[in-house]
């Protein structure tokens, strides 16, 4: 919850949040009021990045039906964790307009 309030605060999502009259802060905790929490177990490394490896835990945890991430560097090109498919938000709005 710490990395995603960091990244709704960096200036290259101001503009955005702006336009649509949100503050982060805001979009934040309503994003936090729908999450249920989940305690990760750990995993064998799986990723370069021991974050990473966080992510792929709480996905595992949370029995994910998706991975949305950004990071093409060490998530995205996995392409799937347990079964679980690691996606861009493009395709995994794709996804859940499918549903």
């Amino acid at each position: 919850m710490n990395e995603l309030r960091g990244v709704l605060q960096r200036a290259k999502f101001a503009k955005s949040l702006a336009a649509r009259d949100l503050k982060a802060e805001d979009l934040f905790n309503g994003y936090v009021a729908l999450c249920q929490l989940v305690e990760p177990r750990p995993i064998m490394r799986t990723s370069i990045d021991p974050d990473d490896d966080m992510v792929l835990a709480t996905a595992k945890a949370a029995r994910a039906h998706l991975i949305v991430s950004g990071d093409r560097k060490h998530l995205l090109v996995l392409g799937q964790f347990e079964g679980i498919p690691i996606v861009t938000a493009t395709q995994a709005l794709s996804i859940i307009e499918v549903q």
